[in-house]
């Protein structure tokens, strides 16, 4: 039928937004199948919610410098540099060889001496550098290696805390599960783990047996604490305990709906800090201090200031206050003076490291994940790539312009092109091909889109449940084909030899972009992306393609002034309007 002939034309994919987003005729034609009545009316349920305008970011200045920009390595450190002399132990060495890791990146070789100092680190780094194992290996060394003095307690009799325990806080169950994957990995010679590593989080409580490695997510740390808490107060012992604490994706952990839950944390953890100090030091002077109402007051109140500091909503009927709350009741915060808070803030003696790892790190302004670290931890070392935000040599682009007309062939093609080109198929003769929408609906589309071209695909998405998804994945991984997904997939998650990658929809912000490139071209090895963009996104494309072509961060791409965001802003609004009209003359 001529309705469903490219269907004017099957691609302009999803919901149109600002930037535009493609396929929204084509979701008009899936969904009112779906309908009883074919109405376009009826299509309004799938606006996108209103999303935080863009913001430009900047290379985070680091304190050491990876790899030389004009050597011909991209991905490893020189070969002189082996794990050993990076402060590996033997056995640890032994064990990331029978993984195949014989040599440390760049990046690992700059974050793991300053881990390993036990100074608070920051690693800002691409894609595909190395960052999760830069940051297990060091703090597996030290949970190996170091002697711990701490008092060992016991929770009720039931199970003992390790003497010190690593905290690995992700932004979601895939990631904290991959997390645990690699940390499992790193095996001795006997094959016997070298730590207890586990998983708190979906349906996984606290492990019977005492972990050393602890991967979870913030609502979940929080849950767990708060369920606890009854119990004699618990989640003291456990947080006491924890003595390395890693925010892995920080940027994303730091903003939006995760900030509030971030914040509350990591100020549990200075409180614990903070305590210990004050407990320490009252041997000598004031022993009835060492827990003062005051302190647990100032506490409190120093998280409300850093929370009206940094405009943090308030969600209505949020429990996450519950664990700090507690700690404060029957104190009057009000009445604590600020200036003796400040003075001991200042002094107390630290107890925990603090790590933060993202491969997209904004600093430019306050309320950025940069900003927010800057001052949360001024004294932390800084670890960034030299592609921080770059275009990445390994990897090729290219750029397609589409219409209407011509979505569909040129999306059918371009996935069709990895399974022809015998440059994109890995050493293990599978290829691999990422396809990115923005919208589930839009991924729903493009999945029906290659199956009536006779292209299986499997999908990932949050529509989709945690089993789904995770089976998808590993189907992905081990039979190769085409993975259509929105940005769920985008960050973290490790899929190797991934050789193409597809925007379908050219991503909506600079960050998701990245993100989105850097799933190929992945530890060393190159990678192809090909993305389609329509007129709406010609300003948007332009100024990423002329960052590339002068070798600039991506972020100076993206003007900070507001008459640049209201003309993508407009234009996005008049095409919505010519989109929608179109797809009235198309059902009618």
């Amino acid at each position: 039928m001529i309705l469903h002939q490219r269907c004017v034309s099957m691609l302009l994919l999803c919901r149109q937004s600002s930037p535009p987003r493609l396929f929204s005729p084509l979701i008009c034609h899936f969904s009112s199948s779906l309908s009883s009545s074919s109405s376009y009316s009826q299509l309004r349920w799938l606006r996108p919610p209103c999303r935080s305008r863009t913001r430009p970011f900047a290379t985070s200045a680091a304190a050491a410098e990876v790899g030389d920009k004009r050597g011909t390595d991209t991905f490893f450190a020189e070969e002189s540099i082996s794990w050993t002399s990076l402060g590996v132990s033997d056995r640890l060495s032994r064990a990331l060889n029978n993984v195949g890791l014989d040599r440390p990146s760049l990046v690992q070789a700059s974050c793991i001496p300053c881990i390993l100092s036990g100074n608070d680190v920051v690693v800002a780094a691409e894609t595909g550098s190395g960052k999760t194992h830069g940051y297990l290996v060091p703090l597996m060394e030290k949970l190996c290696t170091i002697p711990d003095n701490s008092v060992n307690s016991a929770v009720d009799g039931e199970m003992k805390l390790p003497h010190r325990l690593s905290l690995v806080l992700c932004p979601n169950v895939m990631l904290c599960e991959q997390v645990v994957r690699m940390a499992n990995g790193l095996c001795d010679d006997a094959g016997e783990p070298l730590l207890r590593v586990a998983a708190v989080c979906g349906r996984q409580g606290w492990p019977v047996d005492a972990p050393d490695i602890i991967v979870s997510t913030p609502v979940a740390l929080l849950n767990y604490l708060r369920a606890i808490d009854s119990e004699k107060r618990r989640h003291a012992d456990i947080l006491r305990g924890v003595k390395y604490v890693v925010f892995d994706e920080a940027d994303m952990l730091l903003c939006g709906s995760f900030q509030n839950q971030v914040i509350r944390l990591i100020n549990l953890f200075r409180f614990d800090e903070k305590l210990l100090s004050r407990a320490t030091k009252s041997v000598v002077e004031k022993p009835e201090d060492s827990c003062s109402d005051s302190l647990i007051a100032s506490e409190f109140q120093d998280d409300k200031d850093l929370q009206t500091d940094l405009n943090l909503p308030e969600e209505e009927g949020a429990e996450d206050d519950t664990v700090l709350e507690e700690l404060t009741e029957g104190v009057d915060a009000e009445g604590t003076k600020r200036k003796d808070w400040r003075r001991v803030r200042k002094i107390y003696e630290r107890s925990k490291q603090y790590i933060f790892v993202a491969a997209t790190l904004p600093v430019n302004g306050k309320k950025t994940a940069g900003g927010v670290l800057k001052r949360m931890f001024p004294e932390a070392s800084w670890v960034s790539g030299h592609y921080l935000h770059h275009h990445n040599p390994r990897l090729e682009q290219k750029w397609i312009e589409v219409t209407v007309d011509t979505q569909v062939d040129v999306l059918i093609d371009s996935v069709k092109q990895g399974f022809r080109s015998k440059e994109l198929d890995s050493a293990a003769g599978l290829s691999r091909t990422m396809v990115f929408a923005n919208t589930v609906e839009a991924v729903e589309a493009v999945s029906k889109i290659l199956a009536t071209s006779g292209i299986e695909c499997f999908r990932y998405h949050s529509d989709t449940s945690l089993e789904e998804r995770t089976q998808n994945l590993v189907d992905f991984q081990q039979k190769g084909g085409i993975l259509v997904c929105t940005d769920a997939a985008a960050r973290g998650l490790d899929v190797t030899n991934v050789s193409h990658v597809i925007q379908a929809e050219f991503a909506t912000s600079a960050v998701d972009f990245l993100h989105r490139v850097g799933r190929t071209a992945r530890a060393g090895q190159p990678g192809l992306v090909t993305s389609l963009y329509s007129d709406s996104n010609r300003d948007l494309v332009d100024a990423v393609r002329q960052a590339g072509t002068l070798d600039l961060p991506v972020e100076k791409a993206f003007s900070r002034k507001r008459s640049f965001r209201k003309k993508i802003k407009k234009r996005g609004r008049s095409e919505v309007g010519d989109t929608l009209s179109s797809g009235d003359r198309v059902l009618a």
